[in-house]
């Protein structure tokens, strides 16, 4: 049997209902599902499958997906992760894009969106070879091996930290509004979303330290430049 085109994404969600509806839209665009129902079963799917995507549930029984999400991270594993919550509070949506998440969806959610979401942190993918060197000050940006160096140092970033830095550092000094950079990054445009872009860029300034090239225009969004 030949491989799923889109490769394999796992689903870490104890609603039956939910997670059926989740493997049937994907399946139909291409990818290959594996469903799990607490978050211990989904830490150790992730590492013994090494799924592309992770779909995961943040109340999940055992262990909560916001659990998972930080101990994957704390192991350098890096796999996108897409949080799906029934919770209305923004803490938990927060808490888990601090923590290395890429994107959420809240529930009740379209299952297409859930897919489109999918797909646009897949895209995140290495650039093309030959890609340039993006120098900010003392910051390094190789985007041809989804490499950053502060200084002497390389510095860890989940896919979507990595492509929104590199969004920023190819337009040096140029500012983007939060709208602007939902659109380019995660592939949509919404208000209520741009607190996503809030806590992606704190979790970069506190990873690049003293060398944060980015800066906040007040009132108008984010720029970044050599400091």
């Amino acid at each position: 049997m030949n491989d799923p085109v889109g490769g394999l994404v796992l689903v870490v969600e104890d609603d039956p209902a939910i997670a059926e509806l989740v493997g049937l839209y994907l399946r139909r665009d291409g990818f290959g599902v594996q469903v799990e129902r607490d978050g211990v079963a989904g830490l150790a799917a992730v590492r013994r499958l090494r799924p592309v995507a992770v779909v995961l549930d943040v109340g999940l029984p055992g262990l909560d997906g916001i659990e998972v999400c930080r101990r994957l991270r704390a192991e350098r594993d890096r796999t996108p992760i897409l949080f799906v919550t029934a919770r209305d509070d923004e803490v938990d949506r927060v808490t888990g894009l601090e923590l290395g998440g890429d994107d959420y969806v809240t529930k009740p959610f379209s299952p297409r969106e859930l897919v489109a979401r999918v797909k646009a942190v897949l895209r995140r993918g290495p650039g093309p070879a030959g890609d340039e060197e993006l120098v900010l000050g003392a910051v390094r940006v190789l985007p041809d091996r989804r490499r950053v160096l502060a200084g002497d140092r390389e510095v860890a970033l989940t896919a979507t930290e990595f492509d929104l830095l590199t969004h920023l550092a190819r337009s040096p000094g140029r500012v983007f509004s939060r709208e602007q950079l939902l659109s380019a990054v995660w592939g949509y445009a919404a208000a209520a979303g741009t607190r996503t872009v809030d806590v992606h860029v704190a979790q970069l300034r506190a990873k690049l330290g003293p060398d944060t090239p980015i800066r906040t225009v007040r009132g108008v969004g984010y720029a970044a430049d050599a400091p």
